[in-house]
């Protein structure tokens, strides 16, 4: 049977690099799941790579159909833009293992859907100013840096990622990326082949 492993951590701590790398890699023979957005596709996105982009009536029907595992809803100000994951056929655990990058709502949420032998949370942890200086380095390329929003994901990730909230979700093993990356990497490998 296979697992489900599930890369965690605030914005700015290395998730999308990390979940990269290990596909790269390729020690582990993990596979992909794409998940769904209303939200529009932007500049150099395609539909089932980036996200499964659909329309608020399609998502609307999977959610009728019962066929959501988790989601979230972000209000912004264009309109809610739902984020979800859906019983597609993507994932079937009798065919092996499987990473995403999610959020500990989405974790709960899967490890009630798949049950909680068969999801891994790899939670990545970074120090604040590590954080900080990651986020102002991505703020700084943007054409109109956005700072308030960056300060605000910063603050609302620090009681998303609490140590309660991490400990409420039965979160308690981390692996660090504060500077060394290869590091980080060799060291997720070792747990997830410890795990199989």
């Amino acid at each position: 049977m296979g697992k489900i492993y599930l890369i965690m951590g605030r914005s700015s701590c290395g998730k999308d690099t990390i979940y990269k790398k290990l596909l790269e890699r390729g020690k582990l023979d993990l596979k992909k799941v794409i998940i769904y957005t209303t939200r529009p596709m932007r500049e150099k996105e395609m539909d089932g790579v980036q996200y499964y982009f659909c329309s608020i009536e399609r998502y609307e029907k999977y959610k009728e159909d019962r066929k959501i595992i988790e989601e979230r809803t972000y209000n912004t100000m264009y309109g809610p833009w739902h984020y979800f994951t859906v019983d597609d056929g993507q994932i079937d655990l009798s065919e092996g293992n499987y990473l995403m990058i999610g959020t500990v709502d989405m974790y709960v949420s899967i490890k009630e859907y798949f049950g909680e032998q068969n999801v891994v949370p790899l939670m990545i942890n970074v120090s604040d100013g590590m954080i900080m200086q990651r986020a102002m380095k991505r703020e700084l390329k943007q054409e109109e840096p956005k700072y308030d929003e960056m300060c605000r994901r910063f603050l609302a990730d620090k009681a998303d990622y609490s140590d309660e909230r991490l400990k409420g979700a039965g979160i308690d093993r981390t692996f660090d990326n504060d500077g060394e990356l290869e590091a980080c990497l060799d060291e997720i490998e070792s747990f997830i082949l410890s795990e199989k």
